[in-house]
């Protein structure tokens, strides 16, 4: 039937080197085509995991253009399923292939195969449109839905040639049924996800009763394929076009050009299809229309089902072999990598003793594994990066070390606060030497801040523990993913019980280190070396903050004259506990003070202790005049002086504003001693905590990880 098919598509007997350029084509066709699709079976098994692209044909048109009808003109059967509304939902693979004619039974000649129901066989083809809209309807539903989801047919036959078609949704506008609003965006998507890779043939199919600038499978097809190199337009229903016109600028690739060119085609119309007119009377009338139509003599190789079967056939072929050679690369590349990958998988084990003696080999090679990333001795040491155990020195040392070293122990302590602390471990006396308390307490709270940054360093160490871990992990255990898992759960138990005692541990150094406060270490500063020190300090800054003033008085002396007048106006001036200020009728002090004023009793008192003896005796005259002219008894005078109210003490209170020389040194020395004393508790917590982490972290899982291992896991 193939023969009486393509015969009549020829109006010259081909050439003798024409012949044999056919047969070794059609040799080469019959060979690599089954292969790639053997390799699309294949694939299709793996679903997603697969990154190569296979030679395929995908048939891209609207809804109703006559898709189906060219599929099965193709194959010479009806199989798929017909109606007005959408009919293909899902992406249908056909694979047409070619097998000799049985003579002893011929109804044995031709049958389908679902990939989906492997080893069974479908004779009769209405069987195979049934099962094609049974499992349409069990992935997308029975009311019009659509899905991706692949059905894979494979079609044996004597009658068909060796072809690889995918049938694609039609495109939509409206939607239907169950479909959702953007069904159009999700079929045009779907289609572009096969179209546009190089390896795919487009077979665009548009009516000849529209418009062919309008196409939207010719447009579609524009957008994955620009150039058209790969694209075969198929023009369908060209004996319903308007009299007098016909589809031959179409044909030709004048209207839109195509380097693959055109075929035109006659679809069984619906009534045919109604009245069971069978594909081998279709072909007949096909072939009848295009012989009968003067407008299309001289353009057989433009027209007929079996002309479109011969070119699909030829460039499918050669797009093969154009895409084989990178093909077999890509292939030959992913075998490689899950032939290795099979290698770490190593042997299969069935028996309970050998899987003991597995899994004990296995713990055995993680913890030698672990213990060599972490002493720097595994093979695989990087050039790029530290890892492993060069990457616990540097946090110890460049991390952790050099950011305490970077601390001043005083920035965040102030003169004030140190004045504070002073004055209130003296309680009510003046302190005669620096007092200790104050410099206790303030060791004490700086030692307190190299806690947060030790408990840090622990935590960082205890990340790069998991790191390495993960590491040794995801080398050793590709062939275990269920063992891979329980010994992260494990080891992750293990290094977080680990971490508490190294935690525990630096939080007793710090507190060690706050309990006593060593002052008769060798390293500190002492009593006498810091007071000269501070003295030289208080010195240089009295030199460089005195300043001459402008009129020549030296700043010192002008503050101690401000200070001595403040004390005069403050203090209460009494004379044998009467009190001498100016009320009622006596002159304040200033006005008494002034040259050629007379003065009160209270003035009296101040000159017999500040003036000459001349100047005592005028006064004492001037003193007995002012009695006689102002005598009044005692108790009238006592009577008209007012008692001094003091301020009461506010709630908070701070020392004044102004340090004297003596707290400027206090302060100084106290400074001394402080850096002093935290340098010293610095380099013990340098020393110390990286000791404790390696301790009861670091070593502490290297040597007891492998026992661990085995009481939790080996079951």
């Amino acid at each position: 039937m193939a023969e009486d098919h393509y015969s009549s598509a020829s109006s010259a007997a081909p050439s003798a080197a024409a012949a044999a350029a056919a047969a070794a084509a059609a040799a080469v066709g019959s060979s690599v085509i089954p292969i790639v699709n053997k390799l699309q079976d294949i694939f299709a098994q793996l679903g997603s995991s697969s990154t190569i692209d296979l030679p395929q044909v995908a048939v891209v048109g609207s809804q109703s253009s006559g898709k189906s009808s060219v599929l099965e003109a193709l194959v010479g059967r009806d199989f798929l399923p017909r109606g007005s509304d959408i009919c293909t939902r899902r992406p249908l693979v056909l694979q047409l292939v070619h097998q000799p004619r049985r003579p002893t039974d011929a109804e044995a000649d031709e049958w389908g195969e679902f990939l989906h129901l492997s080893g069974r066989r479908f004779y009769d083809f209405r069987d195979i449109r049934r099962e094609i809209q049974a499992e349409t309807d069990r992935e997308a539903g029975g009311n019009k839905g659509v899905s991706d989801r692949q059905i894979r047919l494979k079609i044996f036959s004597p009658n068909v040639l060796n072809i690889t078609l995918v049938d694609l949704p039609g495109i939509t506008k409206v939607p239907v049924g169950d479909q959702p609003t953007d069904i159009e965006a999700r079929i045009r998507t779907m289609i572009m996800s096969y179209i546009r890779h190089k390896t795919c043939i487009i077979l665009a199919v548009s009516p000849a009763n529209a418009d062919l600038a309008n196409s939207d499978a010719l447009q579609m097809a524009r957008v994955a394929d620009p150039d058209g190199s790969r694209t075969i337009g198929v023009i369908t229903k060209l004996d319903i076009m308007d009299r007098g016109t016909d589809a031959c600028n179409f044909l030709l690739g004048n209207v839109i050009p195509l380097k693959l060119g055109y075929v035109g085609v006659v679809n069984r119309s619906q009534q045919d299809i109604n009245s069971d007119l069978s594909i081998k009377d279709a072909l007949a009338r096909e072939e009848k229309f295009f012989r009968t139509q003067p407008a299309y003599h001289g353009l057989t190789q433009y027209c007929g089902i079996p002309q479109l079967a011969k070119k699909l056939n030829q460039i499918l072929v050669q797009h093969i072999k154009t895409v084989l050679p990178g093909l077999k690369s890509r292939i030959s590349s992913q075998l490689t990598a899950v032939a290795k990958e099979l290698a770490i998988y190593g042997d299969p084990v069935d028996s309970k003793a050998g899987q003991g003696a597995k899994l004990l080999n296995i713990l055995a090679k993680y913890c030698e594994a672990f213990s060599s990333m972490v002493e720097g001795k595994n093979e695989d040491i990087s050039t790029i990066e530290l890892s492993g155990g060069a990457r616990i020195h540097y946090i110890f040392q460049s991390i952790f070390v050099k950011s305490l070293e970077e601390v001043d122990p005083c920035e965040d302590v102030t003169d004030e606060d140190i004045r504070m602390a002073i004055q209130n471990a003296t309680g009510p006396r003046s302190a005669l030497f620096v007092p200790e308390v104050p410099f206790e307490v303030l060791v004490r709270r700086q030692i307190s801040r190299l806690l947060d940054p030790s408990l840090q360093c622990a935590q960082f160490i205890y990340d790069e523990l998991v790191k390495m871990s993960h590491h040794c992990l995801a080398t050793e255990l590709q062939q275990f993913p269920i063992l891979r898992r329980s010994m992260d759960e494990v080891i992750g138990k293990f290094l977080r019980d680990g971490l508490k005692p190294a935690e525990s541990m630096i939080a007793h150094i710090i507190e060690m280190e706050e309990d006593y406060i060593n002052t008769s270490h060798p390293n500190f500063i002492g009593g006498s070396k810091a007071v000269e020190q501070a003295q030289q300090q208080v010195r240089s800054a009295k030199m460089s903050s005195s300043v001459v003033r402008k009129d020549g008085v030296d700043a010192d002396k002008v503050q101690a004259s401000e200070k001595t007048q403040k004390t005069r106006a403050v203090l209460g001036r009494t004379v044998n506990g009467v009190i001498t200020d100016h009320i009622q009728g006596v002159r304040p002090a200033s006005e008494a003070e002034r040259p050629g004023s007379s003065g009160s009793g209270s003035t009296s008192f101040w000159n017999s202790i500040f003036t000459s003896n001349e100047d005592r005796t005028h006064a004492s005259a001037k003193d007995n005049s002012a009695s006689r002219s102002y005598a009044v008894p005692a108790p009238n005078l006592e009577h008209s002086f007012s008692t001094i109210q003091l301020r009461e003490p506010p709630v908070v209170l701070k020392p004044s504003e102004h340090q004297s020389e003596q707290e400027a040194l206090e302060i100084a020395i106290t400074k001394l001693l402080l850096k002093s004393y935290y340098n010293i508790v610095r380099k013990n917590v340098e020393d110390f905590i990286p000791k404790a982490i390696m301790h009861f972290l670091v070593n502490h899982t290297k040597r007891a990880l492998h026992n661990y291992l085995i009481t939790k896991l080996y079951k």
